[in-house]
């Protein structure tokens, strides 16, 4: 058995069923094992997509996502997607060729210390020196990338380390590394101490970030928000833990949230931070956040807790766990009054839309979009004015809503639908873009077809970057700076190539049959939206 070999073996025992790629020299001893096996690889058209296609396949299913590519550029290129499932917390095991073990260090041809460049955006790299070590090094990166606070693990494999030959090859049954212990059971004197601080709190509220999606803890979470009723906001990537028309829940905080739900964050007593960190996005100001109130910080990760603002009650530990614990303890009290005046807020602070009628409204073709679509789809949401329509109007039922929120990666829809979709193949998958993040992955329209992927995608069109258009607007008075995408393709003639059903929607006139085309056939399509190119997020 050679170590490429090895390899296969070990993806096959960590019961990977799909690899995202693109080969090259170094790694081809490993695709060259792989098609004795039953897992398939898919060929992405550009690396970084690999990442991001894993990191979709990994959040669907709640496996750890895979993808390996070359050495140097391929290597290099992976980065930017490691990074993304590294700042939102996604489980991925990236496979690197590398070149020759004696010619590491001497320049030569598509060599590149990629465990270096990607030392602070991994939870942990290797550098596989002894063949015989593969066993022992694939069963540590799969337990690490998925326990504690999930994140990517690289391993970069020489290629003639997959050529050689295993003495013995024995995938370990158990890992036990003695400087990786992750607290899982949160402390039961703390558990208490939070219980105690609801009872005596009149205004508490939950927020919830995406390590309540990460941890398996949605229904923990409700079923303990219903049994009590206590009113729950949510991150960015905490979209989704509730049911957006949930009576408890009152939508997404920070700069582009609800107004509601930040009047809500601000004016509670108790605030319980699960699986969220404290950071800009969600809250600009932590220091004026927190005041006067009592501060539950939860998270799986200690690093986070305090990072940006001291919690009044520190908990470390899986939520899954500590919410299960919470139903467990008796818990007096009720907060009616508070409920009815979030409800009051609610119906007083939700935006006002004045939207052009010569164009889509991107609000309501979005939230009539996600009424139409079903229960169960999931919506990957990209980078831009897009990302914040979708996170404000997009309505979640018992679907998914997926998007790069710690690193905010352009072009991350498409992979990523294209990772949920073949995760799971029975539910609907859309993917919505603007017309500068389509541009970035519009090459995995090839992908898709190759491999008969049935993403729907929709691209918002107005002919800008608008997220940095509405930035310059603000900023420097109009005027404009490298934002015009002038030059774009014909999207109706690129869908032609592609082999792709297409259509066009220029204002809301027949927008719900239009949707209704879209969403008719399980089968990839693509949607062209036109959208008021001074329309702003607000």
């Amino acid at each position: 058995m050679t170590g490429a070999d090895a390899i296969i073996k070990c993806l096959e025992a960590e019961g990977v069923d799909t690899v995202f790629g693109y080969p090259g020299v170094a790694i081809c001893p490993f695709y060259n094992s792989i098609l004795q096996s039953c897992v398939r690889s898919i060929l992405i058209r550009t690396e970084q997509n690999a990442a991001h296609a894993a990191s979709g396949l990994a959040r669907v299913t709640g496996k750890v996502g895979v993808c390996a590519v070359t050495s140097g550029p391929g290597a290099t290129n992976l980065l930017t997607g490691i990074a993304t499932a590294f700042a939102d917390s996604i489980p991925l095991v990236c496979i690197t060729g590398q070149v020759n073990s004696e010619l590491i260090g001497s320049d030569v041809f598509q060599e590149a210390d990629v465990t270096g460049a990607a030392e602070s955006f991994v939870k942990y790299s290797y550098l596989v020196r002894n063949v015989n070590d593969i066993p022992r090094i694939f069963k540590e990166a799969f337990h690490i990338a998925s326990t504690g606070r999930r994140g990517p693990v690289l391993i970069d494999v020489p290629i003639d380390i997959q050529n050689a030959s295993l003495s013995r090859f024995k995938y370990p049954e158990e890992v036990n590394l003695r400087t990786y212990k992750p607290t899982v059971k949160g402390h039961v004197v703390q558990i208490q101490k939070v219980i105690r601080e609801l009872e005596k709190a009149k205004r508490p509220i939950i927020c919830a970030g995406g390590g309540v999606l990460l941890s398996g803890a949605r229904e923990e979470l409700r079923a303990f928000v219903e049994k009590y009723r206590i009113p729950v906001v949510s991150t960015m990537m905490g979209i989704g833990v509730m049911p957006t028309r949930h009576p408890m829940y009152y939508g997404m905080v920070g700069n582009n949230g609800k107004p509601f739900a930040n009047r809500a964050m601000n004016e509670s007593d108790m605030l319980i931070m699960a699986g969220a960190r404290v950071a800009d996005r969600a809250v600009s100001q932590p220091d004026l956040i927190t005041e006067n109130k009592v501060l539950v910080h939860i998270d799986v990760d200690p690093a986070e807790i305090g990072k940006n603002v001291g919690p009044t009650i520190p908990l470390v530990g899986d939520l899954k766990h500590i919410f299960q614990e919470f139903a467990g303890q008796e818990l007096s009290g009720g907060y009616e009054d508070w409920v009815r005046v979030l409800d009051g807020y609610r119906q007083q602070m939700e935006p006002k839309r004045r939207p052009n009628p010569a164009y889509v409204d991107p609000a309501a073709f979005i939230r009539m979009l996600s009424e139409t679509m079903q229960e169960d789809g999931i919506y990957v949401a990209d980078v831009g004015q897009n990302q914040i329509w979708s996170c404000g109007y997009h309505i979640v039922r018992k679907g998914r809503f997926l998007t790069s929120g710690g690193m905010g990666t352009m072009g991350y829809s498409i992979p990523a639908a294209m990772g949920a979709k073949l995760g799971d193949p029975s539910r609907q998958v859309i993917a919505v873009c603007g017309d500068g993040s389509f541009q970035m992955s519009m090459m995995e329209l090839a992908t898709m077809r190759q491999h008969n992927i049935p993403v729907k995608i929709v691209v918002l069109k107005n002919n800008y970057l608008g997220m940095v258009r509405e930035y310059q607007h603000y900023t420097y008075q109009d005027r404009y700076s490298v934002v015009d995408l002038s030059g774009s393709p014909d999207l109706e003639k690129l869908a032609a190539a592609y082999d792709l059903p297409f259509v066009r929607l220029a204002d809301m006139n027949g927008a719900q049959e239009a949707i209704e085309t879209f969403l008719r056939e399980d089968a990839s399509m693509l949607m062209e939206c036109l959208i008021d190119p001074m329309d702003l997020v607000k």
